[in-house]
């Protein structure tokens, strides 16, 4: 019954809050239909729906529901807290109005599982991360963005490709000097994504002259986005600015969102997860790899197991540290570095490192053959035949193939885009997989080859279109006195 009179009074009055909105406006806004979001799975990172089991979006789930569903979360008495202006010491600004009040029912009741591991990831890394947020001067209570944005989980993605802990898509997290490529991701390394996600926030924080909510509207928007509402709308009030239609309902509901995340988690036990099963705080040691080095042989001489080193590393790629890159510090177990520094040392550089075989897949064109196709990728007939149960007569035309791929070049940060392959002995070639919008002159200019050049090395005639999907040589590389050397780069 309690709740039953809340809802009545909420319809009578307006909240007691800064900006706040009739209480008509919130049952609108609760009984709009919408679609499901969508949201990346908890265990393998894939966009899924929302409502699959194990699904976990990298943001909230879209919460709204019709008042009906809203009455029938009551159905078993459970007591939820009912806000009130006795807000948490926090040192971002907290306010409660109805579209906070929305997110500290929703967080209580349909996402209360999800908020639950939130929590329980939360201990994990909020020490950490409040702590590097207080070294760039920012408030530590800024670690809340991470919880609506991943849920402190490193592997998250969104449909948008943006990844990691801090959500950041590749532009941006290169523009705070994060290394994405084919070695590394560290948008997913909770220490230097959060360092850059601070110094982002800092001049979000700057930019909107100290309001924290024009801040966190411009982390999910993008700042352009918050400066054109601003200038549309001739206010600076993010309660405001959020009545009109400019802002998409995701931004609209961010900064709500986070305040009411920011309000449960500060104080847990009184919106009801008192039994939150905490993870241990995230410490290890870090020490400087000087060439590079299997994982399974750090694990070997830490005493540990090689998917412990990579859940301490989570921006690796594979399976290895990334090659031409002396000084990169690994994470490994708390209290190992000395014993691990000592056995390592007497390893010989050439025994750090073993050469191991990948798998990517080709689509075989008109003519391919399994023979020209084995020349290309370094292998023979016969293992690409076993591979996909073929025989060595098989015609392979149109089909899709697994064939083996020896990684062993870095080629710097434009790999990401692209695979390295050994078509012969002292030859590489780099391929790179056409997406929608790719042009050949813009390939070119990318890659820094002549037109010329990339229609010769794929066979491409006239004005082909470049078909998304497909693999085509962006460079080749010739090996001479153990070094590479490029072949038909511009001056």
């Amino acid at each position: 019954m309690k709740f039953i009179f809340f809802l009545i009074a909420l319809l009578i009055t307006a909240q007691p809050a800064v900006s706040a909105e009739p209480a008509q406006a919130l049952l609108n806004e609760l009984a709009r239909p919408t679609a499901p979001a969508l949201a990346v799975s908890e265990y393998d990172g894939v966009a899924t729906p929302a409502d699959l089991p194990g699904a976990e979006s990298t943001t909230a789930s879209n919460p709204l529901f019709t008042l009906e569903e809203l009455h029938d979360l009551r159905s078993d008495d459970t007591e939820l807290a009912l806000p009130d202006a006795d807000l948490p010491i926090s040192d971002i600004p907290l306010t409660l109005n109805s579209k906070v009040e929305y997110f500290l029912y929703y967080f209580q009741t349909r996402g209360k599982a999800s908020f639950d591991r939130w929590l329980s990831r939360s201990s994990r890394y909020l020490p950490m991360m409040k702590e590097i947020l207080k070294r760039e001067g920012m408030p530590e209570d800024l670690v809340y963005v991470a919880m609506i944005e991943s849920g402190f989980h490193l592997h998250a993605r969104s449909w948008a490709n943006a990844v990691g802990p801090w959500q950041f898509i590749s532009d941006t997290g290169r523009r705070y000097s994060l290394r994405i490529d084919q070695w590394v991701d560290e948008r997913k390394d909770p220490v230097k994504a959060t360092t850059a996600a601070a110094l982002y926030l800092k001049e979000l924080y700057g930019m909107f002259k100290g309001d924290w909510y024009l801040a966190a509207a411009g982390y999910n928007a993008g700042e352009n986005k918050i400066l054109r509402a601003i200038t549309m709308y001739n206010t600076s009030d993010f309660w405001e600015i959020s009545r009109g239609s400019y802002l998409k309902r995701e931004t609209k509901e961010y900064v709500p969102k986070l305040l009411a995340a920011a309000i449960i988690a500060k104080d847990p036990a009184r919106y009801g997860f008192s039994d939150v099963a905490y993870l241990p705080p995230l410490e290890y040691d870090v020490v400087t790899i000087p060439s590079r080095t299997d994982l399974e042989l750090v694990a070997r001489l830490t005493g540990t197991t090689y998917e412990s080193i990579r859940e301490l590393n989570p921006d690796l790629r594979h399976w290895c540290t990334p090659p031409n890159y002396p000084d990169y510090e690994l994470k490994i177990p708390k209290g190992t570095k000395a014993q691990f520094e000592r056995d390592y040392a007497q390893i010989p550089e050439e025994k750090r490192f073993t050469e191991k075989v990948l798998y990517t897949r080709y689509q075989a064109r008109r003519k391919d053959s399994l023979q020209g196709v084995a020349r290309r990728f370094g292998t023979t007939p016969a293992i690409i035949a076993e591979l996909n149960g073929l025989s060595k007569k098989s015609r392979i035309a149109g089909r899709s193939l697994v064939v083996p791929v020896r990684q062993t070049v870095d080629f710097g940060s434009e790999g990401r885009s692209a695979t390295v392959s050994t078509p012969h002995k002292g030859n590489y070639a780099r391929y790179y997989t056409i997406k929608k919008g790719d042009t050949l002159n813009g390939l070119a200019r990318r890659f820094n080859v002549s037109t010329a050049l990339l229609s010769a090395w794929n066979n491409l005639k006239g004005t082909m279109a470049l078909k998304p999907g497909r693999r085509i040589i962006i460079a080749k590389f010739s090996e001479k006195d153990g070094k590479l050397t490029s072949a038909g780069t511009k001056g």
